[in-house]
């Protein structure tokens, strides 16, 4: 079986596999000081730090390149078909999603910071996705 959560270059974190048929976890991963969490399987990939929601995909993706900024973050993504992603951000803030370097457009997250974007990955397609503050 693949590694379903590990450090990349960079500062980056790399995690889920979408092609599991069954649900595999990994918790308490030490990674810059936090503790992350990765529940992930063919149906969802769910990613938390320090117990805190960061990602979630239904149906479950595949995510490297995972890196946190300080008005945003990035990663890229592939899985299969049409994905639904949300991502937990600050509350009541305007940003801007970009993908493969092509600007998405804005969304404001509300009260849970909570902001979904949709995403088609057929064909083995990677996306590489930017979200970062307006």
């Amino acid at each position: 079986m693949a590694e379903i959560l590990y450090a990349g270059e960079n500062g980056t974190v790399a995690f889920g596999d979408h092609t599991l048929r069954e649900k595999t976890k990994v918790e308490d991963f030490p990674f810059e000081g936090d503790l992350l969490k990765v529940k992930t399987y063919a149906d969802i990939t769910r990613f938390e730090k320090n117990g805190l929601f960061v990602y979630e995909s239904v149906p479950g993706t595949t995510v490297t390149g995972f890196k946190e900024t300080a008005d945003g973050m990035e990663f890229t993504v592939s899985g299969k078909g049409a994905v639904s992603i949300t991502l937990g951000l600050q509350d009541d803030t305007l940003y801007e999603i970009s993908e493969d370097g092509g600007d998405t457009g804005a969304v404001k997250t509300g009260l849970g910071g909570k902001l979904s974007l949709s995403l088609d990955l057929s064909g083995d397609r990677k996306a590489f996705v930017t979200v970062k503050k307006a």
